[in-house]
């Protein structure tokens, strides 16, 4: 069962941009935000407005990941070497649930995250049902046999919607994670500002 209590589509309403690049979106007919006040002019956001805008955008983009576990991985992402954004990035990006997102065995990543929670892949050869588990280069995430069949697994793959990125390899019904992606490797409908997300944290 999926976490997402409220309409996800709100998430996509309140940035005022369509995050998953979806055709359904609201945001597609109506650019405003939801709610009673929802077509008021909007002021000009503060340094601190901006940094929060996106963070809620990033953590609303992977499934709406809970404060406690998006601080997590922002200070993992600060004490591994190299850029803490880009670190940021590739820790979302080893997540179970996104990188089966990424291959297109569901058509969002709310339900990557019930895929995975209803016991539909293996990783390893071993069943996994922790979204949040996070990969290494080389892993081997498989679907079960039952979920082969499944005609939500069936119209994702062939939707024309998105497309599978390179540092994710699909064979059959088997994934494996190539690399960690950066930045720029990450296929994002809108643009996404990790650096303003370490500011946040980091003020």
């Amino acid at each position: 069962m999926t976490k997402r209590a409220n309409a996800k589509y709100k998430i996509d309403r309140r940035m005022g941009q369509n995050i998953w690049g979806r055709p359904k979106s609201p945001v597609n007919k109506r650019e405003y935000g939801p709610g009673q006040h929802g077509q008021r002019r909007k002021g000009k956001l503060s340094n601190f407005g901006t940094q929060l805008r996106a963070k809620q955008k990033l953590k609303g983009y992977y499934g709406n990941i809970s404060e406690r576990q998006f601080r997590g991985l922002y200070e993992e992402a600060v004490r591994l070497t190299g850029d803490s954004s880009e670190n940021l990035i590739g820790l979302l990006e080893r997540r179970l649930a996104t990188v089966v997102y990424r291959a297109k065995f569901v058509s969002t990543v709310f339900q990557a995250r019930q895929f995975v929670s209803h016991g539909h892949v293996k990783v390893n050869g071993k069943r996994v049902t922790i979204p949040s588990i996070r990969l290494k280069v080389g892993d081997v995430v498989e679907l079960s046999a039952r979920a082969k069949e499944l005609a939500s697994v069936m119209e994702a793959q062939a939707s024309p919607e998105r497309d599978t990125p390179d540092y994710v390899e699909v064979a059959g019904g088997s994934i494996k994670l190539t690399r960690i992606p950066s930045l720029g490797d990450v296929p994002y409908p809108v643009q996404m500002e990790p650096n303003l997300v370490v500011e946040y944290y980091s003020r």
